[in-house]
C-alpha cells in the first residue's frame, strides 16, 4: 500500500523546543547544543558557535531584551519598596540609596541573560535567518508584498 505525503510533511521542519532553546539562552550557552558560549563580551552575541558551529549572526533581539528587564526589574523592585515603606517609613534620602544601586545591578545582571533567551526563542522558532531551508522573513516579507500589493 503506498502512502501519501503531503508537501507540508515532507518539507517539515524538525520541532525545537522553546523552552529548552531559552533555558539554555538565559544560562549565555549556544540554544542548539547548550554547550558554547554565546557572547562574546556583555552583550555581544558570538557570530557562531564554538562548540556545534551553528551560526548565530542571525538574531535580532533589538529592542526587546531591554523591555523585559525593565519590566521583570519592576516586578521585583516596586512591590519590595511598597512592603519597606509600610513597614518602616524611610526618608527619600534612604530610599534612594536603597533602590536605585538595587535597580542598576538588578538591570545589568539580568540584561544578557533575558537577552539570551530571546535570541533562543528566536532559534527555536525559526526566526530571523535561523531556518536551515532558506530565509523566513524574506518569504514572509515577499508574501505580504503578493497580499498588499
Amino acid at each position: 500500500m503506498d502512502q501519501w505525503i503531503s508537501s507540508s510533511e515532507a518539507t517539515a521542519r524538525p520541532q525545537r523546543s522553546w523552552a529548552q532553546a531559552m533555558t539554555r539562552g538565559f544560562l549565555c550557552r549556544c540554544p542548539a547544543c547548550g554547550k558554547g558560549r554565546m557572547f562574546n563580551g556583555y552583550l555581544t552575541v558570538v557570530d557562531a558557535c564554538e562548540a556545534c558551529g551553528e551560526d548565530l549572526s542571525h538574531q535580532r533581539a533589538d529592542d526587546a531584551p531591554p523591555y523585559f528587564t525593565i519590566t521583570i526589574v519592576a516586578h521585583i523592585v516596586v512591590p519590595l519598596m511598597l512592603i519597606v515603606e509600610m513597614a518602616w517609613h524611610l526618608s527619600n534620602m534612604t530610599h534612594l540609596a536603597i533602590w536605585l544601586p538595587l535597580t542598576a545591578v538588578l538591570t545589568l545582571g539580568l540584561l544578557r541573560p533575558v537577552k539570551g533567551a530571546i535570541v533562543g526563542l528566536q532559534w527555536a522558532l525559526y526566526m530571523h535567518g535561523f531556518d536551515p531551508d532558506g530565509d523566513a522573513d524574506d518569504h514572509a516579507a515577499e508574501a505580504w508584498r503578493a497580499d498588499s500589493g
